[in-house]
């Protein structure tokens, strides 16, 4: 480990051993944006594949439709399938307001109406425990009228060390005010997936190796506090390969239909005119590309709850096959100044169906009241909050899509 992180580690040392063992377990939940199932297994990242083999770690976890990161970390904080909490696309149209949600609007991501569920932090609030969070979707907002006592708008631009010592002085807070619940966010792999694809092994290990020097120091530090820990690391989605020459023009591929289109990329949704034009729409789009589907929402092939918010999933999905990916006009542009100034005609994207294994992120886990040196089979994301609750001694709630009983064998009795 660099002296830089390991001077990180001991300047939490000094006191934080004095606090005595409590009875009531600690929870850091951890998303490692864009954390491909296999990047461990094909680079051997020192600490985390430590923390694995000391814990838990799963096959693979098998993200909710689409695939993309804010419907997905909402799934992971509620145990509801995108369809039921309402972020259905990091982007969607909702009519009864006439807005596009997008999570590039603060003042939409900050606002409660838009999340469903209990996300874990609120349902923690509720019952007397303090959450604390640096970065995670949802925690910006009063959702039910409750945010984390310690919480921090998102801004891209703060380093992990930042982020990873603030968890260190919430640890060192009197027992009153120590969060027993933290949530942290790191992007570097999404960054770097995104840029330069997951198959560039000399970018991806770069980038894989400071995010592993960074958790190490956080692991480390830990260690000092006479504390029950416990930490689960996920991540939202993988990543795949697009190459620039298969990038669909959504302009031209919509040109005179009568529609709202909203979002792009793996998948567009079409807000019809006309609902009873439905047909010959699917026949038009069809002929002008083959290597795109369309859902006309009846099927449970992508979203399963056909019912649940059928205003925000519009009338049609246009659903690009792998590999392809659809960008409106100024996307186009932009996809051709990019990889000329990165130097790469291909890039990573993400967003397909969930079935493909290029889109399962991870599920690490270590603590306590947790079984050691297992590993899981693949499961899907909805079965991680009643996990989160069992560590936290919550109430599962009864409406959500996860399973306790999933993850209940990675448990002690």
């Amino acid at each position: 480990m660099k002296p830089a992180f390991i001077s990180l580690c001991l300047l939490f040392f000094i006191g934080a051993s004095a606090f005595p063992q409590e009875k009531e377990p600690i929870l850091i939940f951890i998303s490692l944006d864009g954390f491909r199932h296999d990047y461990v297994e094909r680079f051997q990242p020192e600490n985390l594949s430590r923390f694995i083999a000391e814990g838990v770690g799963a096959k693979g976890l098998i993200p909710s439709f689409p695939t993309k990161t804010f419907p997905n970390h909402y799934t992971l904080a509620t145990g509801l399938l995108p369809e039921h909490h309402g972020l259905v696309d990091n982007d969607f149209y909702e009519p009864e307001k006439d807005q596009v949600y997008t999570m590039g609007n603060r003042s939409l991501v900050q606002d409660g109406y838009w999340y469903g569920g209990t996300p874990i932090w609120v349902l923690a609030e509720q019952y007397g425990i303090k959450a604390a969070s640096y970065f995670f979707v949802g925690t910006e907002a009063p959702i039910q009228g409750v945010r984390p006592s310690y919480y921090y708008d998102y801004d891209g631009g703060i380093p992990n060390l930042t982020r990873i010592a603030k968890v260190f002085e919430w640890l060192q807070l009197p027992e009153s005010e120590r969060p027993r619940l933290i949530t942290l966010y790191f992007s570097n792999m999404d960054d770097t997936g995104h840029r330069f694809g997951p198959n560039n092994e000399a970018e991806l290990k770069k980038s894989l190796f400071t995010l592993d020097r960074q958790l190490g120091a956080l692991f480390e530090g830990l260690k000092s506090f006479d504390l029950p820990i416990h930490v689960v690391i996920v991540s939202d989605h993988g990543m795949t390969e697009v190459s620039q020459d298969r990038l669909i023009n959504l302009d031209q591929l919509t040109e005179g239909i009568p529609a709202r289109v909203v979002n792009n990329g793996a998948l567009a949704h079409l807000h019809l005119e006309d609902p009873k034009e439905e047909e010959k729409v699917i026949q038009l789009l069809l002929s002008r590309n083959p290597n795109i589907r369309i859902d006309d929402l009846n099927c449970k092939e992508n979203y399963q709850d056909p019912s649940a918010f059928p205003q925000r999933k519009g009338d049609l999905l246009i659903l690009p096959e792998k590999g392809y990916y659809l960008a409106d006009t100024p996307g186009m542009m932009r996809y051709q100044s990019q990889t000329a100034r990165w130097g790469t005609e291909v890039f990573g994207e993400h967003g397909y169906r969930p079935t493909l294994s290029d889109m399962w992120g991870i599920f690490y886990a270590k603590g306590p009241l947790l079984k050691s040196g297992i590993q899981v089979e693949p499961f899907s994301n909805v079965h991680v909050y009643p996990l989160l609750c069992r560590i936290l001694g919550l109430p599962i709630p009864t409406a959500i899509d996860g399973d306790a009983a999933i993850l209940d064998p990675i448990l002690h009795k």
